[in-house]
């Protein structure tokens, strides 16, 4: 295990709703201050402008309609946004011209439809850095129908997804686009179903992540591009856990699809092994796009089989 310690310790130890300042959200361009996250978005209308959130625990929400929008912890880890969505979707509904997520968390996020997510992004350009996605039915959902662009770093996702609350399963991170998406230097742990990335995207690079399912339970793959997908895997590190729905392969292509070419994607560099009493015998990439994958040396544990065509 080589990197990653986000803000796990920072987020516990966050202060109470009580010891926020009276104007907690602040607009960095120009000092003008605000009572809650939603008053300071729209203030915002088509401009440019980072949003300053002071440590505290927020039971609030908003929905950005437009400009392009920083939302930045003024100190990682204790900008906590808790238990509360927007349109029955997410604490930030983003639909903007584009949006930065930094050192924010969002945890218990719970709806009526299973999809209870941190994130909901549906128009524009997204980074999201420094965040933490806590025991929700979603950490990061959505995308649109173009050439959007979504990048995710240094992050950590625990305690998300489900199949049991809705028709459809939720999942860590759950992303359409007819762009890219970017996942680096982040943590998936202790998910509670689905699966830990899903991506129906042409293009994906998913590099540097530790997926540690040992504590796992009902989860289905750590990868999944169920329409296909070109781009690059590596440098990654899966443990799989025994408590699976789905433990037959742990980076599946095409399951449902073949939407996007997945000829030349390379799976490489990665590590990966079973938790003790873990189901053996799964495929370490499982291939059903009808295309040849670039799958090159991957460090794996007794057990896994590293190619699978189905």
């Amino acid at each position: 295990m080589r990197r990653i310690l986000p803000l796990v310790a920072i987020a516990l130890a966050a202060p109470a709703a009580a010891q926020q300042p009276r104007a907690p959200f602040t607009i960095a361009e120009t000092g003008q201050a605000f009572q809650t996250i939603d008053e300071a978005v729209q203030s915002v209308r088509m401009g440019t402008a980072t949003i300053l959130i002071a440590p505290g625990v927020y039971h609030q929400c908003t929905v950005q309609a437009g400009g392009h929008i920083t939302f930045k912890a003024v100190t990682p880890g204790t900008a906590i946004f808790e238990g509360t969505t927007c349109e029955g979707k997410a604490a930030f509904v983003l639909r903007g011209q584009g949006s930065t997520v930094d050192g924010i968390v969002f945890r218990k996020m719970r709806v009526a439809d299973g999809n209870g997510a941190g994130i909901r992004t549906e128009m524009g350009d997204l980074v999201v850095r420094n965040a933490m996605f806590l025991d929700s039915q979603e950490g990061i959902l959505g995308g649109e129908p173009v050439a959007q662009k979504i990048s995710i770093d240094h992050s950590t996702f625990a305690g998300l997804g489900q199949c049991d609350e809705s028709p459809s399963c939720s999942h860590s991170i759950y992303l359409a686009n007819r762009g890219s998406v970017v996942v680096t230097n982040s943590r998936f742990e202790r998910g509670t179903g689905g699966h830990y990335v899903k991506l129906r995207v042409p293009k994906v690079t998913i590099a540097d992540n530790s997926f540690d399912d040992t504590q796992g339970r009902k989860t289905n793959y750590m990868i999944d591009l169920p329409e296909g997908a070109t781009g690059l895997i590596t440098r990654n590190t899966f443990v799989q856990g025994p408590n699976k729905e789905n433990h037959s392969g742990l980076i599946v292509v095409s399951a449902e699809a073949r939407t996007y070419s997945s000829a030349g994607l390379r799976v490489e560099g990665n590590d990966a092994s079973l938790a003790p009493n873990a189901p053996t015998n799964p495929a370490f990439v499982a291939n059903m796009s009808g295309e040849q994958l670039a799958v090159g040396a991957n460090r794996l544990g007794a057990g896994i089989r590293l190619y699978e065509v189905r």
